[in-house]
């Protein structure tokens, strides 16, 4: 499977993270015209976006939204992918304007928490039946 060919957007999760996982499971709540897929980032086309993009792992750790060919990380992917989802969370993208230094700030003191705070799992999460055709 190649990214380019993929006609949605994808957002990228961390597949172990309770609230990566809790944040895809709110997403596909509010996405009611299926606009977005979904794919760890441990998974093989996850692989193939830090390769294709030459991210470091070690920096993108949570969420990265890839849209037309163009990827979002951080506080940028989580505002832009609630720029699409039904009323009222597109209103959250106001918060774009805000520098994206202070908004990854607040971003990233969350996401260095969130396994303590929420918690892992020992292995990659698994959508149910239903839900698998938005999962690559």
């Amino acid at each position: 499977m190649n990214l380019s060919s993929i006609p949605h957007p994808i957002i990228f999760f961390d597949g172990v993270c309770n609230l990566c996982i809790g944040a895809v499971q709110f997403v596909i709540k509010h996405d009611s015209k299926h606009r977005f897929r979904f794919a760890s980032l441990q998974s093989e086309i996850g692989k193939q976006l830090y390769s294709t993009y030459q991210l470091d792992t070690s920096a993108v750790d949570s969420i990265v939204l890839w849209e037309n060919g163009e990827i979002s990380i951080k506080s940028s992917a989580a505002l832009k992918i609630a720029k699409q989802l039904n009323r009222p969370w597109p209103l959250l993208s106001g918060f774009l304007i805000i520098p994206s230094f202070i908004r990854n700030a607040v971003y990233d003191w969350i996401a260095g928490n969130r396994y303590q705070w929420f918690g892992k799992k020992q292995t990659c999460w698994v959508a149910a039946k239903e839900l698998e055709s938005l999962f690559l």
